[in-house]
């Protein structure tokens, strides 16, 4: 099992949406993505997500893994997952997986658990 966190600041994800709005959100979130959050925590917490996933699978985000790679949607009940793209997917072979995010008091945390495919890692 791998196990990824991040935490980021809030006011962070707002600046950068204050100087760059569309071109920064694009660069971080794929289109269904920018649907999901329509809020600035929820911005910062989908930050903190690829970055806890990227560390989860020891790669960081570089050419291993992007963020567009990195795929995160909500079930019925509004929990967090997320998906790989097949590129990445190839690379990073994972079993099973779970997601948290959260926010609070002007911060956005993220955990992440994966369970690679048996024979990698």
């Amino acid at each position: 099992m791998k196990i990824g966190t991040d935490i980021i600041q809030i006011s962070r994800i707002e600046n950068l949406l204050e100087k760059h709005e569309e071109k920064f959100k694009k660069r971080f979130l794929n289109q269904n993505e920018i649907v999901l959050a329509k809020k600035t925590e929820s911005m910062a917490g989908f930050w903190a997500a690829k970055e806890a996933i990227a560390k989860a699978l020891g790669c960081g985000i570089g050419s291993r893994l992007s963020f567009h790679d990195i795929n995160i949607g909500k079930d019925p009940m509004g929990a967090p997952y997320f998906t790989l793209s097949e590129l990445a997917q190839a690379l990073h072979p994972i079993k099973e997986s779970s997601l948290s995010i959260s926010h609070d008091g002007g911060f956005a945390i993220a955990v992440v658990a994966i369970i690679m495919k048996s024979g990698k890692y």
